[in-house]
């Protein structure tokens, strides 16, 4: 696959190819991750080393344009993105430019433009469905590449998490009829290949039933792997509608329109259901009911396979669970908002308000209460939310300098709540800056444990015989000094690690300083349009905003095709200049986001262009990869990052 549509006008590249997990920038002071191209700096020169990830992006963008027979005009934000729009015009020729294809407008978008909005958990049925559910395995790296290709690569090689979204049947419907209904299914099978293949010898017939016999014995081992869905039935390609309209919708909207799908296929169908439904509302129990009666027989579960996986989707990303957690994490950053448009003494204390109630719910499930944590943050999301809250902070209150948006009295008490939160439960945040010294803070808890046990026990035990044993003080003394030594050792360790940690926040905070389309503030503020329109909006909808109404955009690079160039060159001298295009007056607009987007830039892109009153303009949305929350912790701080 060259590239992974998610509908007709929504696009990222698959998650194992070599242009998703090439490196799109290297360690330095600019960088953010491998997994992001660097701050828009104005910095980035000819000369400099191009990332492998930012020529094959241009590379797949140039044949793409030329599979789908369009002529691009190109416009970048960005400096990563204005490399691969130079890439791009030097790689076009004459012939390509002359022949008559037709036009189209390709917006180049940094990602480092904005981080905030993947961060964050928005109004999304498809973001929560695709965040909530298991995904399949990596394939491993001899056999899904060659050892030459592992070489030539080298370091520029990143892991991203497989797109391969895995929708467990068996955990939504019943497995005990799901048993008989599949054992029915192998029964019918096995009898039509016996009829099939009646006109042969015996031994095949005996081979067949063989066969029968060894998957039932497999079914009945593994029943759960071969009920797994996807979004899209690849038999029919039927749920592609279906996913291109939940796309566009917010939670609620997405849950009705799954439920009204599903009582129109059961009207079609013919089957009633007896179970209360409420009129703007969607329940578990009335999904589950229906699409139980949907999967009755095998005929109909063929025929509506599409509508029964995405409506088992939705079922799993609104159980009780998934959908707790993922309204925390909403609720915690409203809160942070609201605290970062007052001051940044409320948005640091916020922040460490969040550290210590996930430090507390580690020491909860440490002690074995781990029905007090459902649905409650870890310390990892804790870690996430103070992403949230650094990059809110250096937009609210921008710092001259790279110490940090907070005051020293304030980030102190963060450094020291981080700090006692990973002594008191280290396991729970499965984070690169750790690695080393993991294993250590956790058999540091374990002793801590252990040593309160017994000094319980020693206040009991203290009798007369102690007296006599004075002789030995003195290497009882060296030995708890060895480990208080060793217990300081391992602080400083760690302290000096979180301060690392602080120094990375402080370069989020600093995006809109040092990102120079961010730095006059027209992408985000308010500037020209309503507060309602823009409040809590991404970076997508905001620039197409813009683009579509025809304002200036600062920063935004127009890169002239050939032809273009010998006008300015030759021509121009002449007054035969060739105009400015503007990327409004393009029928088809291909935004692509070099780093990755999330469903919720998608749904707001569409918005933005509804609002613009411009039915006429075909609108594409590509990215990278399909970002979650979860995958931008591990860009940022996990194995895939440069921690």
């Amino acid at each position: 696959m060259i590239l992974c549509p998610l509908s007709p006008r929504v696009f990222v590249l698959p998650s194992e190819g070599l242009v998703a997990e090439a490196h799109l920038s290297s360690d330095h002071e600019d960088s953010i991750g491998p997994g992001f191209p660097p701050l828009s700096t104005g910095m980035l020169s000819d000369t400099d080393d191009v990332p492998p990830g930012a020529t094959l992006t241009a590379h797949f963008l140039y044949h793409l344009a030329a599979k789908m027979d369009l002529k691009m005009e190109i416009f970048s934000l960005g400096d990563m993105s204005k490399t691969v729009g130079k890439i791009l015009t030097d790689m076009s020729s004459l012939y390509d430019v002359g022949r008559r294809k037709r036009s189209a407008g390709l917006l180049l978008i940094d990602r480092t433009l904005d981080l905030l909005t993947p961060c964050c958990h928005g109004d999304s049925l498809f973001d929560r469905m695709f965040s909530s559910l298991p995904r399949r395995n990596r394939i491993s790296n001899t056999q899904g590449k060659g050892s030459g290709l592992q070489l030539k690569l080298g370091s520029s090689y990143l892991q991203r998490a497989p797109l391969d979204a895995q929708i467990p049947l068996t955990k939504i419907l019943n497995d005990e009829d799901w048993q008989i209904n599949n054992f029915r299914l192998l029964e019918s099978v096995e009898a039509f290949l016996c009829g099939w293949n009646s006109g042969d010898s015996d031994s095949q017939v005996t081979g067949l039933i063989n066969l029968s016999q060894k998957i039932h014995e497999k079914e009945s081992h593994s029943s759960a792997e071969i009920l797994i869905g996807s979004f899209v039935s690849s038999e029919t390609f039927r749920g592609t509608p279906f996913l291109e309209a939940i796309l566009d919708r917010r939670t609620k909207d997405g849950g009705l329109l799954v439920k009204k799908w599903l009582q129109e296929t059961l009207r079609r169908e013919n089957i009633t259901v007896n179970v209360k439904s409420r009129p703007g509302f969607v329940t578990k129990p009335e999904l589950q009911a229906m699409i139980k009666a949907l999967t009755g027989s095998q005929s109909s579960l063929l025929k509506n396979k599409a509508i029964i996986q995405i409506a088992s989707a939705t079922l799993f990303a609104l159980e009780e669970s998934n959908c707790t957690k993922w309204d925390a994490f909403s609720s915690a950053e409203k809160i942070l908002s609201v605290s970062s448009g007052e001051t940044s003494q409320s948005l640091a204390a916020q922040i460490g308000d969040l550290i210590n109630k996930s430090a507390l719910l580690g020491s909860q499930v440490n002690k074995g209460k781990s029905e007090m944590s459902k649905g409650l943050l870890s310390l990892q999301d804790a870690i996430l939310l103070m992403i949230v809250g650094y990059i809110l902070a250096g937009e609210n209150f921008p710092s001259s300098s790279s110490e940090g948006p907070f005051s020293w009295q304030e980030e102190r008490l963060l450094k020291d709540a981080v700090v006692d939160a990973l002594l008191e439960n280290p396991s729970v945040a499965n984070l690169k800056f750790l690695d080393g010294i993991r294993e250590e803070l956790e058999k540091n808890v374990c002793k801590s444990k252990s040593e309160k046990d017994t000094e319980k026990l020693d206040i009991d035990d203290f009798d007369d015989e102690q007296w006599g044993e004075w002789g030995d003080e003195d290497v009882e003394d060296d030995s708890k000094n060895e480990q208080a030594y060793g217990d300081v050792q391992l602080k400083l360790e760690l302290r000096d690690r979180v301060d690392n940690l602080f120094k990375f926040l402080h370069k989020l905070s600093n995006l809109k300083r040092k990102n120079i389309p961010l730095r006059d503030g027209s992408l985000t503020m308010e500037g020209n349009f309503s507060e309602d329109s823009y409040m809590g909006k991404g970076l997508l909808y905001k620039l197409l905003t813009r683009v579509l109404g025809k304002y200036d955009v600062p920063g935004l690079e127009y890169h002239s095709s050939t032809v273009g160039r010998l006008f300015k060159s030759g021509f121009g001298r002449f007054g035969l200049g060739q105009a400015k295009p503007s990327l409004a007056d393009q029928n088809v607009i291909l935004v692509f986001v070099i780093g990755g987007i999330n469903g919720v830039e998608v749904r707001e892109a569409q918005e933005a262009l509804a609002e613009s009153g411009r039915p006429d303009i075909e609108l594409l949305v590509g990215g990278t990869t399909l970002l979650t929350p979860e995958n931008m912790l591990d860009l940022l701080l996990g194995d895939s990052s440069f921690f």
